[in-house]
């Protein structure tokens, strides 16, 4: 991956240090939300001391009938609640019955967003402790209906809207938001929003519900995350003429209007917050997605979830399964529906790790590596006219302009689909796989649901329950001739928590291909015995905290190892510095 960014950059590595970068930054646990100040008593400091109806009303502070008789004393609440006390845990109880008394994902999404802004740490114990069936609402699927009526459902701000009219002053628009000790920004402009296509304005849902999982899952404090939408229009013509739309009305600019927007945003971040701030890019479509990842890799920290996130999670899945499979990843042939951001990028990574396991050139091992796109497959004689992105793939072969046909001519021992599109896993496109390998491996990354190319139960009954089968969206466990499968999830929550929370943790000031590695292997490593019996290559979402915390320590090393990390001097056990600067939400005591 590092490879093609620097033939963008023109020859420019992330470990260059670009001298158009400077160290600064830094954060402090001003609220207590460290695991390590859990047992700390805290003042509820906004302006003032919070106290009496403005206590109840922030969501950083209000615990609702769990004030005790002495915290409602001391900050003039008597009255203002009902005498009833109760724990936090009989609060998690009631709400979770409540939520799970609404029939229609999105009523939930409501619900649980509305208990963000009226207690967060409520919030955050239910997300935590009931992440398996929480997090289909809260992200992929049901945030993908949220952000399509997210017009309708919006009440407050929960992050910033950026648009074209703060051109020459976005510097001053960040120093609104009410924090300062920012130390992982989400971003997006909305125009390519999951499979859904531009969403504009309304894209907002996908920073905030991954900015909520990066602190449930990878225990970064809530008040060092902030979610942005860039809105620069959109070419939606339903929103264009849709008169309760929430953005610009207007089409998108392209060219060196775009890119001088997005150039005082990434300027202005960097001035306001330091170097430190991770940067994660969100949703940007293909043709903007490479562009800003490869101009700003060597001068900011950024991530893109979409390309490097999706790789991380889906090498980590493939690593994992060589136990089932046999061999080593250089063993197997690979082929892609899908040649867009994510698609490349998984590729990209793969070819890296097997450069790295087989002591050769990533040239030489991207032949193992094929990429079918809307016009066929990707081969030597439609070089000319690729895209960038896609040059690399071209490899000789006859044309081939569909997936059956490819999957003939290349006999691929995994097919990955990150089309976008649903249903493009066919019957006789899985047994053509099945046909050719004894255990194949599918998997069917298109999110949301109705965007994946096939389902689990069609995987495992198209193959006589031969596949090793994971997906992008989730699916429920499926028998067949008598056997449970339990098909894997390659959801990208397994990595950008935890791995975000890593370079937040020593300090980072890079994203370089290694850590990526770092990642996928420490996640592979927490498959067990125990899963591979059940068919599984990803470990359970339950045990995502302790996942995060070791994904965390191998980021961290690794960029301590590369010399990006600037927390000194390092911690000698990584994974217990991380559990201990964990955001945890449990209540904490006032005076």
């Amino acid at each position: 991956m590092e490879s093609t960014m620097k033939d963008l950059r023109g020859g420019e590595s992330v470990l260059d240090m670009s001298p158009r970068a400077t160290v600064g930054g830094g954060v402090e646990d001003v609220y207590g939300e460290d695991r390590a100040t859990e047992e700390q008593l805290v003042t509820p400091w906004v302006t003032s001391v919070a106290s009496g109806y403005n206590l109840l009303r922030d969501p950083r502070y209000n615990k609702g009938l769990a004030f005790s008789e002495k915290e409602r004393e001391a900050h003039y609440l008597c009255g203002l609640l009902p005498p009833a006390l109760m724990t936090q845990e009989l609060q998690e109880k009631k709400l979770m019955h409540s939520i799970r008394q609404y029939q229609v994902p999105l009523q939930k999404y409501i619900a649980l967003m509305e208990l963000e802004e009226r207690n967060e740490r409520l919030f955050y114990k239910l997300l935590i402790d009931n992440v398996e069936e929480l997090l289909p609402i809260v992200y992929t699927p049901t945030v993908g209906e949220a952000c399509q009526k997210y017009g309708s459902i919006f009440r407050r701000p929960q992050g910033l809207f950026i648009s074209l009219k703060e051109k020459g002053k976005i510097l001053e628009v960040l120093k609104n938001w009410p924090e300062r000790a920012i130390q992982v920004i989400v971003v997006t402009d909305g125009e390519r929003i999951l499979g859904l296509g531009d969403l504009g304005c309304q894209g907002m849902g996908i920073p905030v519900g991954k900015l909520a999982l990066y602190t449930a899952l990878g225990g970064v404090r809530p008040s060092a995350c902030l979610p942005i939408t860039i809105d620069v229009g959109t070419n939606n013509e339903k929103l264009l003429n849709d008169e309760f739309y929430i953005g610009l009305k207007q089409k998108r600019p392209t060219g060196k209007e775009y890119y001088d927007f997005l150039h005082e945003f990434m300027t202005a971040v960097k001035q306001n917050y330091g170097e430190k701030v991770l940067v994660q890019f969100e949703d940007f479509a293909n043709h903007n997605a490479f562009e800003l990842l490869a101009k700003y890799g060597t001068t900011h920290l950024v991530f893109n979830d979409d390309i490097q996130g999706t790789a991380s999670v889906v090498l980590a899945g493939l690593v994992a399964s060589l136990k089932l499979l046999g061999g080593t990843l250089a063993d197997h042939t690979f082929l892609f529906l899908g040649a867009g951001e994510a698609g490349t990028g998984i590729a990209e990574l793969i070819a890296l790790e097997m450069s790295k396991k087989a002591n050769a050139s990533v040239e030489e091992l991207r032949k193992k590596i094929w990429l079918v796109d809307s016009k066929g497959l990707i081969v030597s004689s439609r070089k000319e006219s690729l895209q960038h992105f896609k040059k690399p793939w071209a490899h000789e072969c006859e044309p081939v302009n569909n997936l059956l046909d490819a999957i003939k001519a290349v006999k691929p021992t995994a097919l990955i689909g990150t089309s976008g599109v649903g249903k493009q896993f066919t019957k006789e496109v899985i047994e053509a796989m099945a046909a050719l390998n004894e255990k194949p491996l599918i998997m069917a990354l298109s999110n949301p649901t109705s965007q994946s190319e096939c389902t689990a139960e069609e995987a495992y009954k198209w193959s006589e329950g031969r596949a090793i089968f994971a997906s992008g969206s989730p699916f429920d466990p499926v028998e067949f001739n008598g056997k449970v499968y339990v098909p894997g999830q390659a959801n990208n929550c397994y990595i950008f928590p935890g791995f975000g929370f890593g370079l937040v943790m020593c300090g980072a000031i890079r994203v370089h291909d290694d850590m990526l590695l770092a990642a996928s292997e420490a996640l592979a490593k927490q498959v067990t015995d125990e899963h591979y019996a059940r068919g599984m290559i990803y470990p359970p979402f339950a045990n995502i905290r302790k996942i995060s915390a070791h994904i965390a320590a191998g980021v961290a090393a690794k960029a301590y190892e590369l010399g990006v990390a600037t927390r000194l001097p390092r911690p000698a056990d990584l994974v217990k510095f991380g559990e201990s600067c964990m955001y945890t939400p449990n209540y904490r005591s006032y005076w």
